[in-house]
């Protein structure tokens, strides 16, 4: 079923950081009113990098996660700067994060992260044909590389340091992906 979008009556913003957040006077086609708020990104988005060593394994990285106070597993990931394309970025952070370049950068998809509230996309990229390569990056020390077979991604998903949604998500995906490839 496809449904006319909500109109919106008014928006008033504020400034919140990295994020506009921006409070929305709607009116759906039934008629009916409410107040949604959205944060909206004033960025260019990011990139969630998918690095292949080989074929079978995949390069994770160990971090420090301020919204937990632990170290956390997952995929490199971070932002596009001005002027860059997500294959860019991606190339870039995996050399900042991981100390590894990639000759094939991919885009498989864009994911967000909470649609409904939230403007604000990540774009899934795989790397393969790895070479090392570091960049200083803005981390404020290096960070641990985790090589882990894809075949093993049960056991990954239930761990407790392994609970970012977009790497969980990516991993998944470019399993498919790469699956339907071979």
């Amino acid at each position: 079923m496809s449904r006319r979008l909500p109109q919106i009556h008014k928006v008033v913003e504020q400034d919140i950081g990295p994020f506009r957040q921006e409070q929305l006077d709607l009116e759906f086609s039934n008629g009916e009113r409410r107040h949604f708020q959205r944060l909206v990104s004033r960025g260019h988005g990011a990139v969630v990098v998918v690095p292949m060593l080989d074929a079978e394994t995949v390069l994770l990285v160990r971090e420090y996660a301020a919204g937990l106070h632990r170290y956390e597993l997952g995929l490199v990931k971070g932002r596009i700067d001005a002027g860059e394309t997500p294959e860019q970025a991606a190339d870039r952070e995996l050399k900042e994060e991981a100390g590894y370049g990639a000759r094939k950068v991919e885009v498989l998809r864009a994911m967000t992260l909470a649609p409904t509230y939230m403007s604000h996309a990540s774009w899934l990229v795989l790397a393969r044909d790895l070479y090392p390569e570091r960049l200083a990056g803005d981390e404020p020390e290096e960070l641990e590389v985790v090589p882990w077979k894809l075949a093993e991604l049960d056991q990954l998903m239930l761990r407790e340091d392994f609970s970012e949604g977009r790497s969980l998500a990516a991993l998944f995906i470019a399993r498919e992906w790469l699956g339907k490839q071979a």
